[in-house]
């Protein structure tokens, strides 16, 4: 019999979370499933009984699946199933890992993995906001050592006001989106995005965010002490030796202090240095004793060099590279360093650089994006590379992973709200790290800023990014913020926050804690420091680029867009596209349309001004609505007995019957001498108010004879306005009738 137990968490709106256990999935170690509204996740977790033999690290594993069933929908692609993870889920997943890792016990090295899975959803309500408190409600069921439990909330702001999280149309509106993720008593992962705020508004938000979470950990507590999970597993997946380690640190710390308090800004030739005084250490023992020992020796050196860069900086304010707690390292950046490029910068700091590249794209090069919850068109595009020659690593390139994902979604989120409204290019960067010691993606926003501003971009201002960290003890009762930190300083330290935004304010920000105690009056200092080292940066760019260039380079194809009635957008396509197709051969220019808000949108993108004047010249022709009593340079299409069809506008066609050829009469159309191809002006006569046909006149162009005299009776050799025969009267029916009505119907 199922022992099904279910836990309820309501929200301030009075929406509710339902937390539920015992009913699926129970061979897993733990699982949940998570529901609000119509969304359901299934958080399982599984952990090996033993650690790997050699492993000293937390081998985690977050995977989040989005099922398209969920929402009533067949996956795309040849199979119809799902296929690799999208970006969009990797986010989340690195969202979940960044709250969960740190809790998990520092000898601790099971193989852990964590699956969450979208059952049920809605394209309005945001699972990404659920899946941390998933995955930290099937730890607490589960018998794996944890330190939580943990959730995370999103939280945007809406007229003023926070709301925990949102809807996807109220974020929609929001200008903050930030995801929280927090124990009942410290916050340890801060991720989002916003428009320009304060610091301390981005505060406000964060302990609205705590308070929320607090809630949702206590439930996951009553949760524990109902199912028993309390006490968890006991393990042991490290072998120690107490008296080796205090021989490591009575042999190696103060050396290694030395070299932390000397600063050497080479990392190369610091790591080097620290390297040789464990290797000395390992001198001192036989190979037989090093193949049992060594890999505990590097586990206890790294824990002297830890306390060695930590006490240089609580008790000296000396950084390993030599640097005080508030200072930047040198910069240098550069515009337009290739050529080809429409847009391209460098940017280094210290011993991070970064090569950003433009391009501006049409309509065309638009991103689809085809995930579950998530349908549409992305404009703005960031893709971030760091390859492992950045580092000095003799290794090859594997293809994109998580960490550039997360890296480049930092920084396009950083930048995309200075990205002009409507704005008619698409736009991609691209960012190659060269260099990285510290921060690539923070080097990222500058060089994506530069460089977008050397491809003549009017980007509404330029946006700098600075990474924060912080050396506390003492439960934060003495600690330092560091500005600009080494990836050392990552490494060792206990906390990695970036933060970036404009003279004006935050624009985006990500933050992981990894010790317990950050107050808020840590993180006040923090934010007030990082704007400081932001201003810096800033004055660097602008020294570099002070504005937008006023053109685009040469290279950069020149975009114009114009909007026409609805109606018309059949008759610019054409049948079959074919005369969407015939401007772009007869032009030069690539000519996109779609209809936007019940209007056809046009785009039209070549190299020079000429090909794009010479289609919209062709557009314009085929939109315009043709005028009683105007003169039009026409092309006879076909000749008929009674007369011939003159394409006097693109896709628009006329009858100039054999009566208004001239002021004498002729018997045949052949006395004519009209011809298919032949050029002639014409005068549009009239348009019938019932079928749309045009009559048109070549006649009323030629000076009457003096001697002429009007006959008594004409009488035309065929339907002077249409006919009774398929072609005339089916063709001038719907060929006459307008062409956009036409090739709208037929396409």
């Amino acid at each position: 019999m199922m022992n099904v137990i279910t836990k309820t968490i309501t929200l301030e709106d009075g929406r509710t979370i339902t937390i539920e256990t015992g009913k699926l999935a129970k061979q897993a170690d733990g699982a949940v499933t998570v529901s609000m509204g119509s969304t359901v996740l299934l958080a399982t977790v599984t952990a090996a009984k033993d650690a790997v033999p050699g492993t000293d690290f937390m081998p985690l594993q977050v995977e989040y699946k989005e099922k398209f069933s969920a929402v009533g929908r067949f996956p795309g692609g040849f199979t119809r199933r799902e296929g690799r993870t999208s970006d969009y889920e990797i986010l989340i997943c690195r969202l979940v890992d960044r709250a969960l890792r740190p809790l998990f016990p520092d000898d601790y090295h099971a193989e852990v993995y964590v699956n969450i899975t979208l059952y049920s959803g809605d394209e309005d309500e945001l699972p990404d906001q659920l899946a941390g408190l998933a995955a930290s409600a099937a730890l607490a069921v589960s018998d794996i050592p944890f330190h939580g439990p943990i959730s995370e909330v999103r939280v945007a702001r809406k007229d003023g006001a926070f709301i925990v999280n949102p809807s996807a149309s109220e974020l929609e509106t929001s200008d903050l989106d930030i995801m929280v993720a927090a124990t009942m008593d410290n916050i340890m992962m801060v991720e989002g995005e916003m428009d320009e705020l304060q610091e301390y508004e981005m505060l406000d938000a964060i302990k609205v965010a705590h308070e929320a979470i607090k809630k949702q950990c206590k439930v996951q507590l009553e949760l524990m002490e109902e199912c028993n999970t309390v006490e968890k597993r006991v393990y042991s997946h490290e072998e120690n030796d107490e008296e080796l380690r205090q021989k490591v640190h009575d042999a190696c710390y103060q050396r290694a202090f030395e070299i932390a308090l000397e600063g050497n800004p080479n990392k190369h030739a610091r790591g080097e240095a620290l390297g040789q005084v464990v290797d000395d250490f390992k001198a001192t023992f036989t190979e037989e004793e090093l193949e049992e020992k060594e890999g505990m020796i590097d586990r206890y050196y790294h824990d002297v060099e830890k306390e060695a860069m930590r006490r240089a900086i609580l008790d000296h304010g000396k950084r390993l590279d030599g640097r005080s707690v508030t200072t930047i390292r040198p910069i240098w950046a550069e515009v337009s360093p290739l050529p080809a490029p429409h847009g391209s910068a460098i940017f280094t700091r210290g011993e991070t650089q970064a090569l950003a590249t433009v391009t501006l794209g049409t309509k065309s090069d638009e991103k689809l994006v085809d995930d579950v919850l998530n349908r549409g068109k992305d404009r703005f595009l960031l893709h971030y590379n760091f390859p492992p020659f950045s580092t000095g690593e003799a290794r090859p390139v594997r293809g994109v992973g998580r960490r550039e994902i997360g890296h480049g979604n930092l920084a396009l989120r950083a930048l995309k709200r200075m990205i002009p409204e409507d704005y008619p290019y698409v736009i991609r960067i691209v960012s190659d790290i060269l260099e990285s010691n510290g921060s690539s993606s923070m080097a990222t926003v500058c060089a994506g800023t530069l460089s977008l501003m050397d491809a003549g971009v009017k980007i509404k201002k330029p946006v700098s990014g600075i990474a924060m960290g912080l050396i506390s003890e003492n439960k934060g009762q003495n600690y330092a913020v560091l500005s600009d930190i080494l990836g050392d300083e990552d490494h060792l330290g206990d906390m990695d926050f970036k933060v970036t935004g404009t003279r004006d304010g935050i624009t985006a920000t990500q933050m992981d804690i990894k010790v317990d105690g950050l107050s808020y009056e840590i993180l006040e200092k923090a934010l007030a420091q990082a704007k400081e080292g932001r201003m810096h940066i800033l004055d660097k760019i602008e020294e570099t680029i002070a504005e937008p260039r006023s053109d685009f380079k040469p290279q950069t194809p020149r975009l114009v867009t114009m909007r026409i009635a609805k109606e018309f957008i059949g008759a610019v396509i054409g049948p079959g596209g074919k005369i969407i197709q015939s401007i772009q051969e007869e032009s030069g220019a690539d000519v996109n349309i779609e209809e936007v808000d019940n209007e056809g949108v046009i785009e039209i993108a070549a190299p020079g001004r000429e090909a794009i004047d010479k289609a919209l010249e062709m557009i314009n022709a085929i939109v315009v609505m043709p005028e009683v009593g105007t003169v039009y340079s026409g092309t006879v299409k076909s000749v008929m007995p009674y007369g011939a069809f003159i394409e006097f506008l693109p896709g628009k066609e006329g009858l100039l019957h054999i009566s208004e050829w001239d002021w004498r009469r002729f018997e045949t159309i052949e006395e004519t001498g009209v011809k298919e191809g032949q050029k002639l002006e014409v005068k549009l006569l009239e348009i019938d108010p019932k079928t749309g046909k045009f009559r048109l006149s070549r006649r009323a162009l030629i000076e009457k004879p003096e001697d002429y005299v009007e006959p008594e009776e004409r009488r035309p050799r065929g339907p002077r306005n249409g006919g009774g025969n398929r072609r005339e009267g089916g063709h001038g029916g719907r060929r006459h009738g307008g062409g956009g009505r036409r090739h709208q119907d037929e396409e």
